[in-house]
């Protein structure tokens, strides 16, 4: 285990475990779209749509809260240059969806924090599936509860100033 800069316990990672790891160091074909230092961006080989694109960091963090600030701002900035390249690179692009899954519930299936950038369009058959309670609105005291123990629960990020905190 190592610490990243938020002080938490990130596992250190055999290629032989992480596909993502593997990609970064080459033991896999890849398509690049663009890359940093610290970041990576490609083709995803199972596309929602032509045109998906996954972006990475380089160095393993299994979940969002285990990346350096810097970095997941580096992630989400290299999202947007690259859903603005979607609407003009000549695939079919009506919109962009990012989508990043944290955790198993959430969908996560590669323990490698990773933002997907789609092109989107109508009738590709994608969606989200809401349950039936989605369309119950919660009493704003049930809400005003739950944002104070987010507000609460609020990790200080490195190099992001803090907000309200009332």
């Amino acid at each position: 285990m190592v610490k990243n800069e938020n002080g938490a316990e990130v596992p250190t990672v055999d290629l032989e475990t992480c596909v993502f790891c593997e990609l970064v160091a080459g033991k896999r074909p890849i398509s690049v779209i663009d890359e940093t230092a610290d970041v990576l961006a490609f083709m995803d080989i199972q596309p929602v749509n032509p045109g998906h694109v996954l972006i990475i960091p380089k160095h393993h963090a299994p979940h969002l809260g285990d990346l350096d600030s810097t970095i997941g701002g580096h992630i989400f900035a290299m999202g947007m240059r690259v859903a603005a390249a979607l609407r003009t690179c000549g695939v079919r692009c009506e919109g962009v969806n990012l989508f990043l899954a944290d955790g198993e519930a959430a969908g996560q299936e590669v323990f490698h924090a990773h933002l997907h950038v789609f092109p989107r369009y109508a009738g590709d058959g994608f969606g989200l599936k809401f349950s039936p309670n989605y369309f119950v609105l919660p009493p704003r005291a049930n809400l005003d509860d739950i944002a104070r123990g987010i507000r609460n629960a609020l990790q200080p990020l490195s190099g992001i100033p803090e907000g309200i905190n009332r």
